[in-house]
């Protein structure tokens, strides 16, 4: 059974003793915590993906392709994750921050527990655009939806994405396993990510 949600809930779930059988991140921090602390199966981290950041609109008109509509500021809302609990809302924070913009924003912004949920209130049209994943606009081939900005990967700390095995089964290691084959990289790559070898 999957279980999504932020990466810092699901964290201090596993801190706790959530019976989770292995832990894909959205940062690295989390998995290096859980490293340092014994709480993971030796030697399981790795790097699956690399996140990026986009700024989108189901409106193709919305955003321009240098994401200029941030300062202009002809929208009434804009979907972040909370930075607090969420990798893609921290990088969110870091690159209008760089832009002078976080406090001017600060009125505007819709705050989702994860990305998913910013994301969805984007989607639903509770916010013009919204600071998201590229994975969750992305799909094998198709074009993007609406209007996109693709955030230079320079504008943010970078979205290094690990995942670590907590408990040794059968089906977590081929779990495991699978997503450091080609095939699976492939996959990732598609959908918008980066990976360690692809950056």
């Amino acid at each position: 059974m999957l279980v999504v949600g932020s990466t810092g809930k699901h964290y201090a779930q596993i801190r706790n003793g959530a019976p989770f059988d292995a832990f894909f991140a959205a940062d690295r921090r989390r998995p290096e915590m859980l490293d340092q602390q014994g709480l993971m199966v030796p030697d399981s981290r790795f790097t699956y993906a690399v996140g990026r950041l986009a700024l989108w609109s189901p409106d193709a008109t919305q955003v321009d392709p240098a994401g200029e509509v941030l300062k202009k500021g002809s929208f009434r809302h804009l979907a972040i994750a909370n930075p607090k609990l969420a990798p893609y809302g921290r990088a969110a924070q870091q690159l209008l921050q760089k832009h002078g913009l976080w406090q001017a924003l600060q009125s505007r912004m819709v705050r989702g527990e994860n990305i998913g949920q910013a994301f969805q209130f984007v989607k639903s049209g509770s916010a013009e655009l919204g600071l998201v994943a590229l994975s969750q606009i992305q799909r094998p081939g198709q074009p993007i939806p609406g209007s996109y900005w693709l955030v230079p990967g320079s504008l943010h700390t970078p979205i290094e994405q690990q995942a670590v095995l907590l408990r040794e089964t059968a089906a977590s290691r081929a779990f495991y396993n699978f997503f450091q084959s080609d095939r699976a990289k492939a996959t990732i790559q598609g959908y918008g990510y980066g990976t360690p070898d692809a950056g």
